[in-house]
């Protein structure tokens, strides 16, 4: 079922609330990653407020949906989106990073029971998920296990040999969302190490592949929604975004991968965010 209108600016509204408190954040805190948080803006929150089956009341259920985000360098917009979706208190935000947080620089399941898998080194994420996945067949859950990856993370060869088992098992529980930035720590994908047409790459592995504006929630929706439908098959979401979205000096730009935000780019940064929201 699609979203309906109404629905669908409350989450572009969650959005630009979100992107505004994430620069904040960071610049109040002079650490984290904004330019892959910003991208995965969307992602997130249209999975934490829609589409998985996971709640602050839930949060062990055995049916639960899981979502692991592999790129775990995006924790801050990982945090913020489950803040917004009431799994820990808005303020505790401001212990990002802070001595014995919950919020780690990296997603840590042994500190915050909303991650379901502490996620750091690039590449891991998509076996542990498949591991999720197979087990939850094996229980016949009705859940799904979504997995949040960077393009840049794929060049890792784990992703590919997950790719290859969950095909053969017909994990068609796995839910693989590519946020397709183009650009990591270094430069571009291109420049690093050219990914070509993704989309094919994963239909030569056996899955099934939807292609959707990962800034627009309501093409996020609607793959999700006919990715859940698929039997048979993992599915692969190519979700093409744009490395620090919203903000016009990061956007497209390798150096803010992990770079503090002085005060003049805050200022700047939140003019456009700001200017955004009211418009």
């Amino acid at each position: 079922m699609g979203l309906s209108e109404e629905r669908q600016k409350e989450l572009e509204q969650i959005c630009r609330e979100s992107r505004v408190e994430l620069i904040e954040l960071l610049h109040k805190k002079q650490t984290g990653h904004p330019g892959g948080s910003l991208s995965a803006c969307e992602i997130m929150t249209v999975l934490y407020q829609e589409k998985a089956n996971v709640s602050p009341d839930t949060v062990r259920d055995k049916d639960r949906d899981r979502i692991i985000l592999s790129k775990g360098h995006a924790a801050p917009i990982l945090y913020m989106a489950l803040a917004k979706a009431g799994f820990i208190p808005q303020e505790e935000l401001l212990t990002l990073r802070d001595l014995n947080t919950r919020l780690q620089g990296h997603p840590s399941s042994h500190a915050l029971e909303a991650v379901e898998l502490t996620t750091g080194p690039l590449g891991l994420g998509m076996s542990a998920a498949l591991g999720m996945a197979l087990s939850l067949k094996l229980d016949e859950s009705p859940a799904a296990v979504y997995v949040v990856a960077g393009d840049g993370e794929l060049n890792e060869g784990a992703c590919w040999e997950a790719a290859m088992c969950a095909a053969k098992f017909k994990a068609d529980n796995l839910i693989l969302i590519v946020d397709r930035n183009h650009v990591q720590l270094d430069g571009t994908a291109e420049e690093i190490m050219p990914m070509g047409d993704l989309g094919e790459k994963f239909r030569v592995f056996g899955w099934e592949v939807y292609t959707c504006d990962g800034h627009d929630v309501g093409e996020l929706c609607a793959c999700i929604d006919k990715a859940k439908e698929g039997k048979g098959k993992p599915k692969a979401i190519i979700a093409e975004t744009v490395k620090g979205k919203g903000v016009s000096f990061m956007e497209g730009k390798n150096i803010w991968h992990g770079k503090p935000i002085d005060d003049a780019s805050y200022e700047q940064a939140m003019k456009e965010l700001k200017g955004g929201m009211e418009g």
